[in-house]
């Protein structure tokens, strides 16, 4: 059995996880480039995790400069079985209000200028990303919020948008037509480079506001999500240390073959491989490139 190790990606107002024992922050080198930040090694009890603040500690980074291969790919290399993503959303239902955390299990992609996949020319590899999330780590992160008395919705779409600025009047009403029901512009492409890294995964969105479509709340007001991001940060630790406390000692397989993703994935014949790329994804793919 694989020893659990429990990753948590930090959005807006969450950069750091109080409660952790034997903290050390380290440089994690990647052959992707830098991640946003150093990474955050510690244990909760016996069960290790690695934090990693998204737009780094200070919120420097904006959701379209992240280099998010290079923090899926150091969360990989530092051990991760399992990823807990925490971010900032706009909410496009009126029954999922400001304060509330949604536990998303679709996503839908609106970025447009964001490095999708770890493969490419020279080695091609497809997943499968039907079920994006993993339900047995939904699972603990639903129970988990109800002990700690948490609102929490289960189910629901994340539209990712590119931003950094907010949606529109007409692409907000857009997305509602879609059925979706939260927005964000972070949970892509992270989403799909997890499933590449053969990582469980799950996101934690917690609403601050109605996005632009609510008649009576008109625009998006900043001031008033910065001040629900302070109280969403606050429960978000909450959830995290109740999460931590309950977490297995030992990986769970995902029903949905997150840790198998890549098996059969890699469509380009061993021999035509560029090995240049095939370097840099070996802490991706090392598992299956050496079964080749």
């Amino acid at each position: 059995m694989v020893k659990s190790v429990l990753g948590v990606i930090g959005g807006s107002g969450l950069y750091e996880l109080p409660g952790l024992r034997d903290v050390s922050w380290k440089k994690v080198a990647t052959p992707w480039g830098e991640p946003s930040d150093e990474l955050c090694f510690g244990t909760f009890g016996s069960l290790p995790m690695v934090f990693l603040p998204r737009h780094g500690r200070g919120h420097r980074v904006p959701p379209g400069e992240i280099n998010y291969r290079a923090n899926i790919d150091a969360l990989k290399r530092s051990g991760v079985t399992d990823v807990v993503s925490l971010s900032a959303c706009g909410s496009l239902r009126a029954d999922l209000p400001p304060s509330l955390f949604v536990l998303v299990d679709q996503f839908i992609d609106r970025t447009v200028a964001r490095a999708k996949s770890f493969f490419g020319t020279g080695c091609v590899a497809h997943v499968s990303f039907a079920h994006p999330t993993s339900p047995k780590l939904m699972d603990r992160i639903e129970a988990a919020a109800r002990t700690a008395h948490i609102p929490i919705h289960r189910g629901g779409t994340y539209l990712a948008m590119e931003g950094p600025q907010f949606s529109t009047l007409a692409e907000s009403r857009l997305y509602r037509d879609w059925g979706c029901d939260v927005i964000g512009m972070t949970n892509m492409p992270e989403a799909k480079l997890a499933r590449e890294a053969e990582l469980c995964y799950a996101t934690v969105a917690m609403v601050t506001d109605y996005d632009s479509w609510h008649e009576d709340h008109g625009t998006v007001d900043v001031a008033k999500i910065v001040a629900v991001l302070h109280a969403n940060a606050d429960n978000a630790r909450r959830l995290v240390a109740q999460l931590a406390a309950d977490f297995p000692a030992e990986h769970e397989a995902c029903p949905v073959g997150s840790d198998t993703a890549l098996d059969n994935a890699i469509i380009t014949a061993p021999d035509k491989r560029d090995p240049g790329l095939v370097a840099r994804l070996q802490s991706i793919a090392g598992r299956v490139l050496a079964a080749d």
